[in-house]
């Protein structure tokens, strides 16, 4: 019986993880959420390892054409400098500038934004704040497309994605709003908000791969963690191909109304 209970827990935080990872309600906030409200343990790093990884696979499915024309294109630019892949590479060079500010900011402060994630009512106050940023873009759709995304574009909406590194401020949401104002279309936004996170979600598992190998219990916790791993993958595929649909149809408004009515809640009663 205790076998089959660990068996729906992880599951349960495979399949939660996994769906509000990709859409803009923060999966972090969400988390501190459900540990105070269920009284969990904070799963630790290896679990969170796992989880990430999962959620990559996903991103990496659905934008996998994109993934292979910039991987050719920006290699062959770099090697044979052909001038038609040139706009490729940059590209490329832009993701990786809009990654800097999350990784300085994520070493440096993050003893600073782990206490954070103790205090719950900070995280509905920071979930309200996502709900205000996505009312404000509701409507917007710009006129930049990729070719258009300039480096001073790449550097805001790269500060923008450091801010999610507080619980209840959404990776996907910040960046996304933060491209929206300064002129992306939907489409682009959509585009390079997730195509940031892989880079980001690359590093993570990079610095938790100490900690995942020296886990005593991975061996034992194994199946339950692969299980979770299946689980994410699924839930944020589902997730991303919903946000993609809702971002494109111009109804963010919905996870504004979300955002506020939980982080209110979260405010109110806990």
């Amino acid at each position: 019986m205790n076998e089959l209970v660990e068996v729906l827990r992880y599951l349960f935080l495979g399949l939660f993880q996994g769906f509000t990872e990709p859409i803009p309600v923060s999966s972090s906030g969400h988390l501190v959420i459900l540990r105070e409200l269920l009284d969990m343990n904070d799963p630790g790093i290896t679990f969170e390892a796992f989880i990430n990884f999962g959620s990559l696979i996903a991103v990496v499915i659905i934008y996998r054409k994109d993934i292979w024309q910039l991987m050719i294109n920006g290699s062959h630019y770099l090697i044979k400098r052909e001038q038609n892949t040139q706009q490729d590479f940059y590209y490329l060079f832009l993701l990786f500038i809009a990654t800097i500010p999350a990784g300085v900011i994520g070493v440096l402060f993050n003893d600073t934004i782990g206490g954070i994630s103790e205090h719950v009512k900070i995280v509905g106050v920071t979930l309200i704040l996502t709900a205000i940023a996505l009312w404000i873009i509701r409507n917007l759709n710009g006129y930049k497309g990729d070719a258009e995304i300039t480096l001073t574009d790449a550097v805001i909406v790269g500060f923008a994605q450091s801010l999610a590194l507080i619980p209840g401020i959404s990776r996907s949401g910040a960046t996304i709003v933060a491209a929206m104002l300064v002129g992306f279309n939907r489409r682009s936004a959509l585009k390079f908000s997730f195509l940031m996170y892989i880079p980001v979600s690359i590093g993570t598992m990079v610095f938790a791969v100490s900690d995942v190998l020296s886990n005593p219990e991975l061996s034992n916790q194994f199946v339950l963690y692969l299980i979770a791993l299946v689980a994410t993958i699924v839930a944020s595929y589902f997730a991303l191909l919903l946000f993609i649909n809702v971002m494109t149809a111009g109804k963010l408004k919905y996870f504004a109304y979300y955002c506020m009515a939980v982080g209110a809640l979260v405010v109110i009663f806990l």
